[in-house]
């Protein structure tokens, strides 16, 4: 390995004090006249300073339980011209035994607003710096940043992300406000000022990534520190790993993994679903009931990350000729979704520390001919059949059964695990927009153009599968956005508002604008039911068409979204389901994989495809949806993605779903597969995901969870798979009893 060299400005960095750019805009220690003062719910009982236990000396600010306490700054004549800074500073520290959440909203003299949120934990003063300029971790080519504090020279910093804009020429006020506190809360603050440089912010990501692709600022059990560790770790676990597979292998199961217990279900050769007693099953190719339990994402290249233009964010990256060096590559995720949108670094060259630290665990040594320098070597390539055969050891020995969506092809080859398959349809088919668009936006299933991209899309997928027994079924794409986030209506019906803004050379607007003339005849009977004057009817082909809000005067507008989102839907699934049965007769479709949906969607969904599949990022299933609708439906119900992540095993973001501690992973995975066993529409649960993300960020999408079974070293989280082996055990055997009980 070989150390970069550091960057100019980093060496300035480590010869200069780091806040040394800071200038003083108003102390509460030694107030000024210039700055007014301003108390909105909240007040400064002690006239004088006070002195904490680590010697500094601050003001004690008591937000009281109001909606909004505020504590507001201004200038006494003017404005303050911010332009030459880069971050807002303030010395703070929570004065209670618990950290607070304080916003921060700088104003301009024209209204707009820069707001940031302080984390601030409890213990001593921190120095808090809140970028001036809209600023996020996505700057830095990943979803969360390295944890705060961070000590640097002595000093505590909290680096916060802001959003918004202002003009920092015309700047009127700076407001602390701690949010809708339920009892009185007690901040104790220094300063406030402006830093002119971004020296700290720099030296926050610098070295932050080491040799092994972990960070470099904490510590915790698994962490590994030289190459030994990684093959001592490899070696107790084939050991553990023998004991569990023997374990399993006493268990009464099918070939498949089906459960050998009560009156057998027919055997039909492929997986199907059946509902007996009240209660949905999948049932194996032999005949028996399986609940699935499996991992999304079990691949070995899921370690990358892009190192193009932040080199300096990691401590040491091979140089060439090191046999490392084989695991860079070239790639580009500036793909114009909104995924993408805000983040840096997303294209160039990466690097694949997963796939290096597989190399260094059970990596065949180099066999150059003697003589010759070692740098004559061919590149290490990466031994994939003994990757493949350890990972299926350990799914197995986990208690796994299932190989979930985007899992490597040739897992499934073994025959050893039934495996799902995603449907990616690819076209240039029209699109719709309902605001969000995370990962593109929505395809319009009434172009033609879908239906052709559909059928190629499922013939190439079924080409090699359309016989194989060990494939439960295909994923009819995923998290599509069939609505906005939020709750308002024109989130809701997004997928409505965003059709009728286009022009109608888009066939859904089309489809749309047929059905309300079907239903209106013109634009007179439209203007009546919507509550609007529709002068002509050609005014709602106009591209930015503004349909009116759903309201109880006008009831007709949201049946007539309703209605479309309906037929849309329908259009959609049937498009998919006409293709498979031709294409993939023996095989489930297994629904959309849901993060945001309607009704309509869902109801579409159940009317066309065999199972409905959901990413619940909810401590329970039924957290993520009402079942109560579900069971309306009557169908079987797959958690297709479901979490639980910490801040203390390295990657920064823990996650849609956090918990305090790695220990309360396992807890909260067990307490989920229950709550999961208890729907009886609920078929399997997969966890999302194999591998935790690299803490720089993954080539998708820069997030960096930790979100897996094992880290980026190969290494398991022990306790965590304890916990969950136990509790997929335990899943199988309350399947079982419920067979073996005698029939009413």
């Amino acid at each position: 390995m070989i150390r970069r060299t550091l960057p100019a400005v980093l060496t300035l960095l480590l010869s200069t004090p780091l806040l040394a750019g800071q200038q003083t805009l108003f102390s509460f220690v030694r107030p000024a006249s210039v700055v007014t003062v301003a108390t909105e719910g909240t007040g400064m009982p002690q006239y004088n300073a006070e002195q904490t236990a680590e010697g500094e000396v601050l003001r004690r600010v008591v937000f009281n339980p109001v909606e909004r306490p505020t504590l507001r700054l201004s200038p006494q004549t003017g404005v303050w011209d911010w332009s030459a800074g880069q971050f807002l500073t303030l010395r703070l520290q929570s004065a209670m035994d618990w950290a607070l959440t304080v916003d921060v909203t700088v104003l301009g003299s024209d209204g707009r607003t820069l707001t940031s949120r302080i984390d601030l934990p409890a213990g001593p003063a921190q120095t808090v710096m809140v970028p001036l300029k809209a600023t996020s971790p996505l700057s830095q080519g990943m979803r969360a940043g390295p944890p705060m504090p961070w000590v640097l020279e002595g000093q505590r910093l909290v680096l916060t992300s802001s959003a918004g804009e202002i003009d920092l020429k015309q700047v009127v006020s700076v407001s602390l406000t701690i949010p809708a506190p339920k009892v009185a809360q007690n901040l104790l603050i220094e300063k406030v000022g402006i830093q002119d440089d971004d020296l700290a912010y720099q030296a926050a990501y610098h070295a932050l990534i080491d040799t092994y692709g972990q960070s470099t600022r904490g510590r915790w059990p698994e962490k590994i520190v030289n190459d030994e560790q990684l093959k001592a770790a490899d070696s107790r676990e084939q050991q553990q790993l023998k004991g569990w597979l023997v374990e399993r292998q006493k268990q009464p199961l099918d070939t498949y993994g089906g459960v050998v217990a009560g009156p057998a279900f027919e055997a039909k050769g492929f997986f199907r679903t059946e509902k007996r007693d009240g209660r949905w099953y999948l049932v194996t190719p032999d005949g028996h009931p399986f609940y699935s339990l499996g991992v999304n994402a079990v691949t070995a290249d899921g370690g990358r990350t892009y190192v193009t233009g932040r080199e300096g964010m990691f401590a040491a990256l091979p140089g060439q000729g090191d046999a490392a060096a084989a695991f860079y590559g070239e790639g580009n995720n500036d793909d114009g979704n909104a995924s993408s949108q805000g983040r840096a670094f997303k294209q160039g060259r990466w690097f694949d520390f997963y796939a290096a630290n597989l190399q260094r665990t059970y990596g065949k040594p180099c066999a150059h001919v003697e003589g010759q320098p070692a740098a004559d070597c061919p590149p290490p390539a990466l031994d994939d059949t003994r990757w493949q055969a350890h990972t299926l050891d350990r799914l197995q020995a986990w208690g796994f059964n299932t190989l979930g969506n985007w899992s490597d092809p040739a897992l499934a080859q073994a025959k050893r695990l039934p495996y799902t398959l995603p449907l990616s349809i690819v076209g240039d088919y029209a699109s719709i927009s309902t605001g969000m668009d995370w990962w593109g936006r929505m395809p319009d299933p009434f172009d033609p153009r879908f239906a052709m991209a559909t059928e190629r899309a499922v013939a190439i997928a079924a080409r090699d599968h359309r016989d194989d027994p060990w494939l439960i079924g295909y994923f009819a794409d995923n998290e599509l956005a069939w609505a906005a986030p939020g709750n308002d209506p024109k989130a809701r019906y997004g997928l409505a508002y965003g059709t009728l803004r286009l022009t109608t050379d888009v066939p859904a607007k089309r489809a749309f604008l047929k059905q309300l003339r079907d239903k209106y005849r013109n634009q007179a009977g439209l203007s009546k039911a919507w509550g609007i004057d529709l002068q002509a009817w050609e005014l709602m082909e106009d591209p930015g068409f503004e349909a009116p809000l759903p309201n109880p005067e006008h009831p007709e507008i949201e049946r007539d979204f309703q209605y479309f989102q309906q037929v849309f839907a329908q259009t959609y699934f049937k498009t998919i389901s006409d293709a498979l049965k031709w294409h993939a007769p023996n095989h489930l479709l297994l629904g959309g994989r849901y993060a945001l949906s309607t009704p309509e969607a869902v109801k579409a969904c159940a009317e066309f495809c065999d199972v409905l599949s959901f990413n619940f990022y909810t401590l329970k299933p039924e957290d993520g949806y009402d079942f109560s609708r579900l069971a309306e439906l009557d169908k079987p119900v797959l958690v297709s993605e479901f979490q639980f992540g910490s801040r203390d095993r390295g990657p920064f973001w823990p996650g849609p779903v956090e918990v305090a501690r790695e220990e309360d992973r396992g807890p909260a995975y067990g307490n989920f597969l229950k709550a999961a066993l208890a729907q009886p529409m609920i078929v399997g649960a997969h966890w999302f995901q194999y591998l935790d993300q690299p803490a720089s960020g993954r080539l998708l999408d820069g997030e960096n969870g930790h979100l897996g079974l094992v880290a980026i070293t190969d290494v398991p989280f022990a306790g965590f798979v304890e916990a969950v082996r136990k509790s997929n055990l335990e899943a199988v055997g309350q399947l079982r009893s419920q067979l073996e009980k005698p029939a009413p």
